[in-house]
């Protein structure tokens, strides 16, 4: 998901240094008929952008998930989730 979060980005002409974008995925198992089984994939994100581009990110975060290839091929099968942690930069001068 990280990749393509990161494309969409640059599709919407934000570039992001690869300091500033960066992930952490945890995966959440459950006991299924005693067997444990992955159930659900969390992707934390961590962003540093330029304040004027906030806008453009958050429509970028709201559907690259639709557009992830391993999110869709997960879909029905395993619940994935994201939440991201912004912090703005204020604009070059």
């Amino acid at each position: 998901m990280l990749g393509t979060l990161n494309g969409a980005l640059e599709v919407r002409g934000i570039r992001l240094a690869p300091e500033d974008i960066s992930a952490e995925v945890e995966g959440i198992n459950r006991l299924r008929d005693r067997m444990p089984t992955l159930e659900e994939i969390i992707v934390h994100y961590r962003l540093r952008v330029p304040a004027e581009a906030r806008e453009t990110v958050d429509r970028a975060l709201a559907s690259h998930g639709d557009k992830c290839p391993t999110a869709r091929s997960l879909e029905g099968a395993i619940e994935v989730s994201w939440t991201a942690e912004i912090e703005e930069t204020p604009p070059a001068s």
